[in-house]
């Protein structure tokens, strides 16, 4: 199971009616909020964007660590295990953190081949 669907469940609730968009990516499943990531779930995980200047409180709350896929923390992205998402008013609490930096938040670039394609 590459995504706990329980906890996918639980995201989609607290997320806003709108603007919401599910992609299957990084192994898992991302919630997009006006075409920007905003949370999403690698196995039981919650991976969560936030603002980089919340990364240090962050951690050390309950079940928060530091994401990692390159050797490298990725600062303004952390995952929470099942330990800090455990009950609604947990998750509610990470849920509300990335909605509120989602304003904020810039959108993703496009590789380079993207923008070929599209002058082309």
């Amino acid at each position: 199971m590459p995504y706990d669907e329980k906890l996918a469940t639980r995201v989609r609730s607290l997320l806003p009616a709108k603007d919401v968009e599910e992609k299957k990516m990084m192994g898992g499943l991302t919630f997009m909020l006006k075409g920007k990531m905003c949370v999403g779930i690698l196995k039981d995980e919650l991976m969560v964007r936030l603002d980089p200047d919340l990364y240090d409180v962050a951690l050390a709350k309950k079940g928060c660590h530091e994401m990692n896929f390159t050797g490298r923390p990725m600062k303004g992205f952390v995952f929470v295990n099942p330990d800090g998402t455990g009950t609604k008013k947990d998750l509610e609490y990470w849920i509300g953190i990335a909605v509120a930096f989602n304003k904020n938040a810039r959108a993703s670039r496009k590789s380079g081949k993207a923008r070929a394609r599209t002058i082309r």
